[in-house]
């Protein structure tokens, strides 16, 4: 997920900057004016004061905090210096170690083999055992939103950014190899959103006009599934996520209206009448007669996908991310609001249609049911939700922090935190040899092994 666009009081009491669910969506990591928290997912029905928060850091503005997995290890970039990445141990308060890059950070993406630091112009690849950088990226297509994706599953290690700033096209980067592997030509107007399919196999994309979402197939560009969004207005899509098994795909704009689509292969309607079929079906097969006789536009509002289920926030105008995932045995729509609040949705798979709101959990530390929440979301509607951006563009989430980007010659430099020897010692205790195997990164107690400092 990119920076967010910059939220006025107004828009949200609680300051959030940053919301974004881990790579297997067991935990919601949230940045906010007065530091982060990192909320765990396992039980959506939460404590008598909400979900149940991990860990908690205070004392400076967070615009962006990455957790890898359920380790303790977190990337941070705070507002005060958006030009410098801290990678840290939460749970033992340990910052392992300091990158600063020649521009601002607008994303960073990792799993357990790399970890990618996305600026306007450029994309540095680190190797996340030692922190290393392995490979950079320059002269990019200006990516003013930080779009880019890094698949989950580390066998392959794709990289997904945008190949041009003037049309959709994705670029696909090996980040094992370092070299590039596919360019997909994915969109006539520039992209907006895109986001990897939990096994790195598949790859969705929307474009800035927000109508037409597309899959496709990572290993040569086949288009695979085109779903229609909408066609009466264009919005600006700011989340694309696949289900955790594959089998949805959600996506979330600037609009009221969460979309799910079913990822199935399409089947073939049983011969039947007109009179049986229905005038739609009568139409279907008039537009499958005449196809070649139509534009292109007609003949494609017929054939793309529509939404299997929809869910309907109570807000508009906010940035949000997306999870599909299957939580104590009941399949969730999990969508984390920056106006502070998580919203949970029960998605069933064979009815699908308009979701229910089962609850509501301020990033706060409280939770609400729908009819507790009711009277408040009254009030709240007497004042508009207003979200700005500093060139007073749409809701899609640019570069917030443009403002703050000063530009610095030569190559990001990085440091172990702290000079002094005790910190030194103390930075080595908390180290331990590497195994022969590597580092396991789904235990707690295990995280990067740095032992020196890095210059570049």
């Amino acid at each position: 997920m990119s920076i967010p666009t910059q939220i006025t009081d107004e828009t949200n009491s609680g300051g959030v900057f940053f919301v974004n669910f881990n790579q297997d969506c067991s935990s919601l990591s949230v940045g906010h004016r007065n530091g982060y928290k990192i909320y765990a997912l396992q039980s959506l029905e939460g404590t008598s004061n909400g979900l149940e928060c991990i860990h908690e850091h205070t004392g400076e503005e967070i615009c962006i905090v990455e957790r890898l997995f359920s380790s303790s290890l977190v990337a941070i970039v705070s507002l005060s210096a958006p030009r410098k990445l801290r990678v840290c141990h939460f749970k033992r308060g340990t910052e392992i170690c300091t990158y600063s890059y020649s521009n601002t950070i607008l994303a960073v993406k990792l799993n357990r083999s790399r970890l990618v630091v996305c600026l306007e112009e450029s994309l540095y690849i680190h190797n996340i055992r030692d922190m290393k950088v392995l490979h950079t990226i320059r002269d990019t297509p200006p990516n003013q939103l930080g779009l880019c994706a890094l698949t989950s599953s580390s066998d392959d290690c794709l990289l997904a950014y945008p190949g041009s700033s003037t049309i959709g096209e994705v670029q696909i980067f090996d980040t094992v190899n370092l070299q590039a592997k596919t360019m997909i030509p994915a969109h006539d107007s520039p992209l907006a959103a895109l986001g990897f399919s939990p096994s790195g196999a598949n790859i969705a994309t929307a474009s800035e006009k927000g109508t037409v979402i597309r899959v496709f197939s990572v290993t040569d560009g086949t288009k695979l599934y085109e779903f229609r969004r909408g066609v009466k207005r264009c919005v600006s899509i700011s989340s694309l996520t696949f289900s955790t098994d594959s089998q949805f795909l959600c996506c979330s704009s600037n609009t009221e209206t969460v979309h799910i689509f079913r990822l199935e292969e399409p089947k073939d309607l049983p011969k039947q009448n007109t009179d049986e079929g229905g005038w739609m079906d009568y139409l279907s097969k008039a537009v499958s007669a005449g196809a070649t006789y139509l534009p292109t536009q007609v003949t494609d509002v017929f054939t793309q996908g529509r939404a299997f289920a929809v869910a309907y926030l109570p807000v508009t105008g906010v940035r949000n991310v997306l999870a599909i995932t299957t939580i104590q045995r009941v399949l969730r729509l999990l969508v984390a609001s920056t106006d502070g609040n998580l919203y949970i949705y029960n998605l069933d798979t064979v009815e699908g249609g308009d979701l229910a709101l089962v609850k509501t959990h301020r990033l706060n530390g409280t939770s609400q049911t729908p009819e507790s929440e009711a009277q408040q979301q009254q009030n709240q509607n007497q004042q508009q939700h207003i979200i700005t951006t500093p060139t007073g563009s749409d809701t899609t989430g640019g570069a917030v922090l443009s403002s703050y980007a000063g530009i610095v010659k030569g190559h990001p430099a990085g440091t172990m935190s702290g000079t002094d020897s005790d910190k030194l010692h103390e930075m080595a205790a908390a180290v331990d040899i590497p195994p022969k195997d590597g580092f396991r990164f789904d235990d707690e107690e295990e995280f990067p092994p740095v032992s020196q400092p890095f210059t570049f």
